[in-house]
């Protein structure tokens, strides 16, 4: 029979998720239905333009099913306006600064090592490229300084600020950013990409309504497939959509619009609430954990699903150290800058660690000690026979957290 050593390279790939600890903190594990909606003939369908406006026949349930998602998205988040056509987080971030600015025009955002995106100005970013950015950082204690922004902000004057984060490990103050963006006259944007889950579940403060646009990816603690949204007012809606299509894009993904649809509506469960109060409790037990073995954690804790770990300072390594040694015992997170980090971002002086995945696998507060120890034991002794040790604990002990269909794979 014929087989594709593309789906052995699957199978794999399923065996390294199932035997190993998944703490990247954008990565999660989505559910049976939201597999099946992936792999389904949707992904057969061109699609380009918009629900009954179509360049394209043969759009009759297409455009049900994209209706239907951007329905629950309105209802899950609150929002007046909402696109689920982008196709990954960046390419929302992008479409939000073409729908305002003109190249050279001034954006806003948070230093990359602080915790912001590179999609929120980075200089090797299109967003730091194209557009005129200047950033704002934390303080030496890991928090945001909103006085601090202020300045920055009324010194620049940008038309575009960003809030939100890919590295921040507590609240952020939405209401604030509002009040400085309305000081200068800048459009607020919120990025929710990390925190999307945890808002629709009630852990985390929800920007929408507060912010003029709110962009997410689908994945992450949304627990979807990689995708994302765009949501705003009402009065913005038709310059979002004109910068999505047919501004950066062509025709959406229905197979991920579909998946997109089903982990919304998967979101609105009491399941799902539990799930992510649990993500949130696994984060501060984990950070406690290794502060006790006595790891330095930037800001001392977190308030969300992640945090940062100064390894420099922790176990005098690396990030790309720390994160190649954890990997040879079955566990995955990203090396990391940190808040005014003197390394490069590809050899940097910390580790994200994040907790949804684990969550999703069952994983709980007596759980994140064990994940310490392991840490914690790998880190100060790397001789081989001690990796070898480690790894087979790792696996052993990840036997008992199914992971969502990878047996049908």
């Amino acid at each position: 029979m014929y087989k594709d050593i593309i789906f052995k390279y699957i199978e794999e790939e399923a065996k390294r998720q199932k035997e190993g600890i998944e703490l990247i903190a954008s990565e999660n594990y989505v559910s049976e239905n939201v597999l099946r909606a992936m792999g389904s003939i949707l992904t057969n369908k061109y699609s380009e333009g918009y629900p009954d406006k179509r360049y394209y026949g043969g759009n009759e349930y297409i455009d049900e099913i994209e209706k239907e998602c951007i329905s629950r998205a309105k209802e899950l988040f609150g929002a007046q306006h909402v696109n689920v056509q982008p196709y990954s987080g960046s390419p929302a971030n992008l479409a939000v600064h073409l729908a305002f600015l003109n190249p050279g025009d001034r954006t806003m955002g948070m230093d990359l090592s602080a915790g912001g995106h590179l999609t929120h100005g980075f200089k090797v970013s299109i967003s730091g490229k194209y557009f005129n950015s200047v950033s704002y950082g934390v303080d030496e204690n890991g928090y945001i300084n909103y006085d601090e922004v202020r300045k920055i902000a009324l010194s620049h004057r940008p038309k575009l600020i960003w809030s939100g984060f890919s590295a921040y490990s507590r609240i952020i103050d939405w209401k604030e950013f509002r009040k400085i963006a309305d000081e200068v006259g800048a459009i607020l944007v919120a990025d929710i990409a990390h925190v999307a889950g945890l808002i629709v579940a009630g852990e985390y403060p929800s920007p929408v309504g507060i912010a003029d646009v709110v962009t997410t990816t689908t994945h992450k603690t949304l627990r979807g497939p990689r995708g994302a949204m765009i949501m705003c007012n009402g009065i913005y809606g038709e310059v979002i959509d004109k910068a999505v299509f047919p501004g950066l894009q062509g025709g959406p993904h229905n197979h991920t619009t579909a998946g997109i649809a089903v982990a919304l509506e998967e979101a609105k469960g009491k399941e799902f609430k539990e799930y992510s109060k649990q993500i949130v409790l696994n984060s501060k037990a984990l950070s406690q954990s290794l502060i006790d073995k006595g790891f330095t954690v930037v800001s001392g804790g977190t308030d969300n699903h992640l945090f940062l770990v100064d390894t420099i300072k922790s176990v005098n390594k690396s990030g790309k150290e720390v994160s190649d040694i954890l990997e040879s015992v079955n566990i995955t997170l990203n090396k990391n800058s940190i808040p005014h980090d003197e390394r490069k971002p590809w050899d940097p002086s910390g580790v994200r660690i994040g907790t949804p995945a684990i969550t999703t696998r069952g994983m709980e507060e007596k759980d994140m000690e064990k994940i310490a120890q392991y840490i914690d034991r790998a880190l100060k002794n790397t001789s081989e026979s001690n990796i070898k040790l480690i790894k087979g604990e790792v696996k052993e002990f990840a036997k008992d957290f199914p992971i969502p269909g990878i047996d049908k794979l």
